[in-house]
């Protein structure tokens, strides 16, 4: 955590705005925010070391092979940047959409806060929500499925 804080540290007075810095198989990413908070990422579990490496190359492939995620069915809505993925409007509000509910394209299938701010993601495609990825409250990285719609 020392290291982590002589980062945050190094970044004051500086024009700096993000460092993602990966070292030994822990990432740290420090992003400023327009109010002066640091946000610091969880580390990322370091790749494991074969102690035999003749046949690295073979029980890669065959690794690579078996870890491959299945494909997922439809089109992912992804979201566009880091931040905190809400489903609906306010707690109170209805969901902006639902499993098995149509969705038209550019309508707004849910928020991702970031920075204080409430950007709408909207859908690109017309079809049925086929999944909601992502958990109400969330952090989600820029990149990261949300919401899978099967295209009509």
């Amino acid at each position: 955590m020392s290291r982590v804080k002589a980062l945050a540290e190094a970044l004051e007075g500086s024009d700096v705005s993000e460092l993602d810095l990966t070292e030994n198989g822990l990432r740290i990413l420090i992003r400023r925010q327009s109010d002066g908070v640091m946000l610091v990422a969880p580390p990322v579990s370091a790749p494991r070391a074969r102690a035999n490496g003749a046949p690295r190359r073979k029980a890669l492939a065959k690794r690579s092979e078996a870890d491959a995620p299945a494909a997922e069915p439809g089109i992912a809505v992804v979201a566009p940047l880091t931040g905190v993925f809400y489903i609906s409007p306010s707690p109170t509000s209805a969901a902006f959409v639902e499993v098995g509910q149509p969705v038209q394209a550019g309508q707004v299938v849910c928020i991702v806060e970031a920075m204080k701010v409430f950007n709408e993601i909207k859908s690109e495609m017309s079809g049925t929500v086929l999944s909601i990825a992502a958990k109400n409250g969330q952090l989600v990285q820029k990149g990261e499925a949300l919401i899978r719609v099967q295209a009509s």
